[in-house]
């Protein structure tokens, strides 16, 4: 089902923690609390089959680029990788230099140039600003597809108050995704 080495996408999404939808907590005028902070699921996934090779839970609104190192050293564990692709909330001099001297690995993350219009700082960013590959990048919509499925099938709250039986949860249901997409493969 998997190839020898795979091409793999990493993403952030927001869960509810309410079975209430954001636009009812907004127009109904609850308090401030209904809106502070929610799980932010990170996942990497294989772009070809969208199996869930690893994933971490945190809690939102944050910077998705210092969420990059943790998820992909635990998919380079579970398979070989080749690429990872990723939006431009993940770059970072940083992020492309941990994907590439130490899991030895293409890293395509579109750039973000932060306003500016000069060539960007570091030898891998400016690497990635003279060689992107829009055909390959354009397989990232793959992850999105991914968070679409899931929170439709699975619905898109987690129930749990805390962070640790968060994480079990999102857990069961990356096992459950990954269980239905093996399912439909057989």
């Amino acid at each position: 089902m998997l190839e020898e080495e795979s091409e793999v996408a990493i993403d952030s999404t927001g869960l509810e923690t309410h079975h209430i939808s954001s636009h009812f907590v907004k127009c109904s005028k609850r308090p401030s609390y209904f809106r502070r902070t929610w799980p932010k699921i990170t996942v990497v996934c294989d772009t070809r089959t969208h199996l869930i090779a690893s994933c971490i839970v945190t809690r939102g609104p944050s910077y998705d680029f210092g969420l990059f190192q943790e998820p992909l050293s635990r998919a380079f564990k579970q398979l070989p990788l080749k690429r990872i692709l990723a939006d431009a909330g993940y770059d970072s001099e940083s992020n492309h230099r941990v994907a590439r001297e130490v899991f030895g690995i293409e890293t395509m993350i579109k750039l973000n140039l932060r306003g500016f219009k000069k060539q960007p700082h570091g030898n891998y960013r400016r690497q990635m600003n003279n060689e992107f590959d829009k055909d390959i990048y354009n397989n990232r919509w793959q992850i999105e597809s991914l968070f679409s499925r899931n929170k439709r099938l699975l619905g898109s709250a987690l129930r749990n108050r805390t962070d640790t039986s968060r994480q079990q949860e999102w857990l069961l249901r990356t096992l459950t995704h990954n269980l239905m997409i093996i399912r439909l493969a057989a």
